[in-house]
């Protein structure tokens, strides 16, 4: 009698933010908001991430307020089709919002206008948390429309089928940190937020100091030597990555285009992923 093959876990639509500002000490370049998951969390426990999180059922056809490129612009660039492409630029707001207090959203009677302090708003993002409030219904009573202008997309990753926990079908955006807003780490899911060039990240990973996987990781690489103009600037064209999984002892190793580099870097800081 041989093993009947696992069958791969549902993937789950998913949208992450690298949520990037100018370099605080000066020099050229960006630095990109990071938060390291609770050690007790299910999925990817004590990995460091970006902020961001599953599509919610109410993410989807929400008729929501919304300036910017429309959800046939984003549906071209992500491959998807346009209802998801919408349901995915509000989750992208949305978990931002939740996560980290960032708001990309500005009044709905000046186009050209952002919200500048989003902490006013505090008592919705604890219900948006909660799920109490939909994020549509929130904009609509504070008479906000969605920014989605200040979005850019970056790259699509897919869990790898032998994850046993959760699968995630995630998308990558990028967006710069509204003027006169800040980032924090209140929220249940992270014990550590902070904000890292690029550089810096990779380099903590290398020395062993914090743990990235490879979507962060990459992405991370992707980000660096570039400026929050360059990010804002580039076209990128999105190619669907997904990964590799293949057990060597008692770790999980993962196999992807750049896979060597990354395991070079995981290795120099003793690092495994164990499952």
């Amino acid at each position: 009698m041989t093993d009947e093959p696992l069958v791969p876990l549902p993937v789950r639509p998913a949208a992450t933010v690298m949520l990037v500002r100018e370099d605080a000490q000066g020099a050229e370049g960006l630095e990109v908001f990071l938060m390291r998951r609770h050690a007790g969390m299910e999925f990817a426990a004590g990995t460091v991430v970006f902020p961001g999180g599953g599509v919610d059922d109410r993410d989807r056809n929400a008729d929501i307020a919304w300036a910017g490129p429309p959800p046939s612009w984003w549906a071209e660039r992500f491959g998807t089709d346009v209802e998801l492409a919408e349901a995915l630029v509000c989750a992208a707001a949305r978990e931002t919002f939740e996560e980290c207090g960032v708001l990309f959203a500005g009044p709905a009677d000046d186009p050209n206008g952002i919200v500048s302090d989003a902490s006013v708003y505090r008592e919705s993002r604890l219900a948006l948390a909660d799920r109490t409030l939909s994020f549509a219904d929130f904009l609509r009573r504070e008479n906000l429309v969605l920014r989605a202008d200040l979005l850019r997309p970056w790259a699509n990753w897919v869990t790898p089928e032998a994850e046993r926990t959760r699968r995630y079908d995630t998308y990558f955006f990028v967006g710069a940190l509204p003027e006169g807003q800040r980032a924090d780490g209140d929220n249940t899911e992270s014990d550590r937020a902070q904000w890292a060039t690029p550089q810096a990240a990779v380099a903590e990973f290398e020395a062993g100091r914090c743990f990235l996987l490879p979507p962060t990781w990459t992405q991370l690489d992707s980000l660096n030597g570039r400026t929050v103009a360059d990010v804002l600037a580039v076209e990128r064209q999105i190619v669907t990555v997904q990964p590799n999984l293949e057990i060597d002892g008692d770790n999980w190793i993962f196999e992807f285009f750049d896979s060597d580099r990354y395991h070079r870097a995981r290795k120099a800081g003793g690092l495994g992923w164990r499952h």
